[in-house]
């Protein structure tokens, strides 16, 4: 994935196959208007930076892209792992905003549908052949949930797809050099299909992991049938890169990244 710059915004993105219609990306902490800790491009709605600074973030960052606010849809967040699917036209899409969920699966054009994260891992999936497109965010809890292979039987379930088709964006997140756990986090996983070893590494001090929900991601998602080679992975670390990204590990009270796609008519 590379670092790209439309219209003055920076984000990540990768190149999806076949994808031209397909706008995405994980946006970085820079070009907004927000003050410090947000400081500047918070696109989070549940911190508690002022209301008017995350409008005009997200205004700014809407506009880069020549959209309107108003296609703009991210939900409420609460680490578990129900997916809200849009498959019809929606004359406007306001009300889905008050919705809880971590994850949003659509087939309907000009909506831009992102998550926020400030550690959690974003991911993103496309079927360009069915197009079809969908969000995640996936802290530890929704990993532990098989949030994103639930994502994978929704795109074939409701939307017909084969899973070979499906391709994936796993965005910039906390990754197993900073992020410890406990044995708490460690117990969630004992019916993950993929072992804990090959995701975690023991620290001395007894009850201590470093994770990796980014291979735990990958790794799940090739166990439930998804092509290899059809999986992109940042190797940015949000806590690591303070220049880029807000970390909430690192810094507690900070702004939020988006995690976004859509499709172009």
């Amino acid at each position: 994935m590379d670092l790209k710059r439309t219209n003055g915004v920076h984000y990540i993105a990768g190149q999806f196959k076949n994808g031209d219609k397909i706008l995405h990306g994980f946006t970085t902490r820079h070009e907004g208007v927000s003050r410090a800790p947000y400081n500047s491009l918070n696109l989070g709605t549940n911190t508690n930076d002022q209301k008017y600074n995350t409008d005009g973030n997200r205004s700014v960052f809407m506009n880069a892209f020549d959209m309107q606010l108003e296609s703009l849809l991210t939900l409420k967040q609460v680490h578990g792992s129900d997916i809200l699917v849009i498959d019809e036209f929606n004359e406007e899409i306001a009300h889905f905003l008050t919705l809880e969920g971590d994850a949003i699966v659509t087939n309907q054009p000009n909506i831009v549908i992102g998550v926020t994260v400030a550690d959690c891992v974003p991911i993103l999936f496309a079927d360009t052949k069915k197009g079809v497109i969908g969000v995640v965010h996936a802290g530890w809890k929704g990993t532990a949930l098989l949030l994103t292979t639930k994502m994978i039987d929704t795109f074939v379930s409701v939307f017909g797809s084969n899973i070979s088709d499906i391709q994936i964006k796993i965005g910039p997140a906390i990754d197993k050099c900073c992020y410890e756990v406990s044995d708490i986090v460690k117990d969630a996983f004992k019916k993950f299909p993929v072992a804990w070893d090959s995701i975690s590494e023991q620290l001395e001090e007894e009850g201590k992991w470093k994770l990796s929900l980014k291979e735990a991601n990958r790794l799940l998602l090739i166990k439930h049938g998804v092509l290899e080679e059809n999986i992109e992975v940042s190797n940015l670390c949000t806590c690591c890169t303070k220049e880029l990204f807000f970390s909430y590990r690192r810094d507690v009270e900070t702004g939020r990244q988006l995690g976004f796609i859509s499709l172009k008519k």
